[in-house]
């Protein structure tokens, strides 16, 4: 008797956090573990990562941990994980380069990573494996397949087709998909972001002949703003540069040590002479092109810096031509704003990459076709993209003749089940959420603190302190209050005065009547006091009343 299941600890119905398990019989199989972004009302949230409970809690039954490709949202919250489970890691070798970094940098040690061939063939345990290239904006992309006695449960990673890639370290296999289409699809699980675009994705995802008129009308220095772990954009500006006689400058030390992996491993090389390194670089200089790298929403902090002069390194100039070819990723989008403000502000030669004439290498619509033609699954499970995507990249499959029942649209915490190759009709539920990690400690930052901040961003805070002798409850010292975000102290004399004169009164009643508590004294007083300023101010202001019991000698 063989049984499957299949659930996401997330990425579903989310952009990012991807995490997702095959449970092989007994054995528990992991695919990605990434982060995502917070919105605006994340408020001090540094990264959102899933919930890692249910691994940890059947830890035992972990046979291995596959990562993809390099990506934030597939491998940023790794070290998370590799604090709470130990369990071994198959990456590629670039893969696997930026993941010890990471680790360093967390203090992480004794992480089994195995290091895989993007096309290959090997065991775990019992159980055979293969990967196969796929083509994506960082080399060495690869998607996993994972044989049950049913057939192979495929997960396609981030992939587009493109048959003009040289590099192989981008190359997509499209033999090795064949032939393994050939021995037995139980179920494939496609990514869905690009689902809802006409066609395939190349060649729109190539920038050459956009930014190339740049480059030909540029009188000065060329400064181009590019995410790091876009290796392929980042290729095609270095490639341009050396075309028109430029030299490059890469202003991002991950970035950096990423283009020496890639000299390292032998997938590419800057052309001699055309790097500076940023020690060599003066903001003097006029033949040269920036390349501003970064993640998230620190490349946008990085070049606000630079148009307003306040960068050590570069300074913008009224000559130069900047080039905007990192859109905003969610969660981002105020600051991409805010830095193409600034930029505008200082020069007129501004020119953001149209999202609607370049694609992201993320598998279009007919790119989703070929996969599901070549491979031929029994199960079609679209994952990795928002709802609207999901439901997309399933009607792709209906469209091509798939039966509805066979197609599985799954929420986040949701396991399909296949029995003896056929799919229950009950979905089990799996403990998932999200986990917000303020940055401070690798702490759960949800629930009532994310209210408290909010409070405090909009309404302010009002803490009132005093000192009571412990014997006597007599108020010794104080009330002293203190307004931050509320009110303007000079304007309102008497509604400090009054704030303190309520806990004064609340202190002295219950010393009087014997029900002293210095736990139900605060509630008190932080419910009277909240409801005065409501009254005299229209806010809902933090009240954070503090009473200090100390002995005092006769």
């Amino acid at each position: 008797m063989s049984k499957v299941r299949i659930f996401a600890l997330g990425g579903l119905d989310e952009d990012g956090k991807n995490m997702y398990v095959v449970e092989n019989n007994d054995d528990i199989f992991v695919i990605e573990c990434g982060l995502r972004y917070p919105n605006d009302e994340n408020l001090g949230v540094e990264m959102i990562i899933p919930d890692f409970n249910y691994l940890v809690k059947n830890q035992k039954r972990i046979k291995g941990i596959f990562i993809t490709h390099g990506h934030d949202d597939v491998m940023g919250a790794l070290p998370d994980l590799c604090k709470q489970v130990k369990a071994p890691i198959y990456m590629a070798p670039l893969t696997a380069r930026m993941f010890e970094r990471m680790a360093r940098r967390e203090g992480i040690k004794d992480v089994q990573v195995h290091r895989v061939r993007r096309n290959s063939t090997f065991k775990i345990g019992s159980t055979e494996i293969r990967t196969f290239g796929t083509t994506q904006s960082i080399a060495d992309g690869f998607g996993v397949a994972i044989r049950t006695e049913d057939g192979y449960v495929v997960y396609t990673s981030e992939f587009i087709v493109d048959y003009d890639v040289k590099n192989d370290a981008f190359k997509f296999d499209m033999m090795d998909v064949t032939e393994l289409g050939q021995k037995g699809i139980l179920a494939l699980m496609a990514e869905s972001v690009g689902s809802t675009r006409e066609g395939h994705s190349s060649p729109h995802h190539r920038i050459t002949n956009l930014i190339e008129p740049y480059f030909e009308d540029a009188k000065g220095r060329i400064i181009v703003t590019t995410y790091s772990q876009n290796l392929y954009r980042v290729i095609e500006v270095i490639e341009m540069a050396y075309k028109f006689n430029r030299k490059i400058m890469i202003y991002d030390d991950e970035l950096r040590n990423l283009m020496k992996d890639m000299a390292a491993l032998d997938y590419y090389r800057i052309p001699a002479g055309l790097d500076i390194a940023p020690q060599n670089f003066s903001n003097d200089m006029d033949n040269v092109v920036i390349i501003c790298g970064g993640t998230g929403s620190t490349i946008f902090r990085k070049v606000h810096k630079i148009a307003s002069r306040e960068d050590e390194l570069v300074q913008l100039r009224p000559t130069d031509t900047v080039i905007i070819a990192s859109p905003a990723v969610p969660g981002t989008e105020r600051e991409e704003s805010s830095m193409e403000d600034d930029l505008y502000k200082e020069t007129a030669n501004v020119h953001a990459i149209d999202s609607k004439r370049t694609y992201s290498m993320h598998a279009s619509i007919e790119d989703l076709k070929m996969m599901i033609y070549l491979l031929n699954p029994q199960y079609y499970i679209p994952v990795k993209g928002e709802y609207r995507q999901l439901i997309s990249n399933a009607n792709i499959a209906l469209d091509m003749g798939y039966p509805a029942n066979n197609i599985i649209v799954l929420g986040n915490g949701q396991a399909a089940t296949i029995e003896n190759g056929q799919l229950s009709k009950r979905f089990d539920e799996v403990e998932s959420a999200d986990v917000l990690v303020d940055g401070t400690e690798n702490l759960d930052a949800s629930g009532m603190v994310l209210k408290d901040r909010e409070t405090l961003s909009t309404d302010g805070a009002i803490i009132v302190g005093v000192v009571v002798n412990h014997t006597t409850k007599e108020i010794i010292g104080g009330p002293d209050v203190q307004s931050r975000g509320v009110i303007y102290l000079k304007d309102a004399d008497y509604i400090i005065k009054e704030i303190g004169n309520i806990m004064e009164s609340v202190i002295n009643q219950a010393a009087k009547d014997g029900t002293y508590d210095n736990l139900e004294c605060r509630a008190a007083a932080r419910e009277k006091i909240a409801r005065y300023v409501m009254k005299e101010t229209g806010k809902k202001p933090m009240i954070l009343p503090a009473i200090v019991e100390i002995n005092t000698k006769d």
